[in-house]
């Protein structure tokens, strides 16, 4: 199972849903929750917060297999990394230690893949600049092309007979 994938950008923050978590560690969310509601002082706000309705929809709508959400009443917590580390404290399992050390390293790794975003994100950037850059001297030619109409007049003056005859006349003279 990729752990990568369980772990979400929220409020600035890497964060994963208790749902995610307690499947994890093979416990329920009712039962991961109570044990962090007794030991409240381990996970201040910085380790875990609870979600805000829109937040929530949100992230049901980018996570199909979190859609049981939607509907729920209360919305759920979600522990940063300082936080899932704080829960190999509480929850003392084989298991949750484990799992604590896997989920640790996805962060981790995961922290890794961030400065090689951010570069790629400033070299879109700067293409979309350039591209935006080569649209505006597009359109500027465009623009100027339009603007020269075809001239109605010839190379003659109206009225003006043009006689090939005597063009080649005096070109074979030269």
């Amino acid at each position: 199972m990729q752990l990568e994938n369980r772990i979400f950008k929220i409020r600035n923050q890497q964060v994963m849903v208790d749902r995610d978590i307690a499947e994890l560690y093979q416990v329920e969310v009712k039962r991961l929750n109570e044990q962090v509601k007794r030991n409240l002082e381990r996970f201040p706000l910085q380790f875990r917060f609870q979600l805000n309705k829109e937040e929530t929809l949100k992230l049901v709508a980018n996570c199909d297999r979190l859609k049981i959400l939607k509907h729920s009443s209360s919305n759920p917590y979600v522990f940063t990394e300082q936080g899932v580390a704080m829960l190999s404290a509480v929850l003392r399992s084989k298991t949750a230690i484990q799992t604590s050390i896997e989920i640790m390293s996805a962060f981790i790794e995961l922290r890794k893949e961030i400065p090689k975003l951010e570069t790629l994100h400033n070299r879109v950037a700067l293409l979309e600049l350039k591209i935006k850059e080569s649209d505006f001297k597009f359109d500027k030619v465009f623009n100027a092309l339009e603007g020269n109409k075809i001239p109605t007049q010839g190379i003659f003056f109206e009225g003006q007979v043009f006689d090939a005859y005597e063009l080649t006349k005096t070109q074979s003279i030269i």
